[in-house]
């Protein structure tokens, strides 16, 4: 008997509505050259990626609530706002 997932669960299944916004996210987080771009020039590097208006502006200012309500998981929110510090302060945080 499979178990049931529990409503309180720390990590949800990111809606499928999510998807380009989650791989969005992933591409920042494994994407040396995207993230670059993204840092260049934010707006060029999300819209080929398919966001909305309103996930490019919370992806922008790196809003972890909002993204996280839009569908985002949370581990990539993180892994990927801390890419983006790496790469625009490199000398700030030790490369991993």
């Amino acid at each position: 008997m499979a178990a049931a997932v529990s409503e309180t669960a720390h990590y949800r299944f990111p809606p499928s509505q999510a998807y380009p916004l989650n791989r969005c996210l992933f591409a920042l987080k494994s994407d040396r050259a995207f993230g670059e771009r993204f840092l260049a020039d934010a707006h060029a590097a999300t819209e080929e990626m398919g966001l909305t208006e309103g996930e490019r502006a919370d992806l922008r200012h790196m809003d972890r609530d909002a993204l996280v309500a839009r569908g985002a998981h949370p581990y990539l929110v993180f892994m990927a706002g801390l890419r983006l510090k790496m790469l625009a302060e490199p000398a700030t945080l030790e490369y991993f």
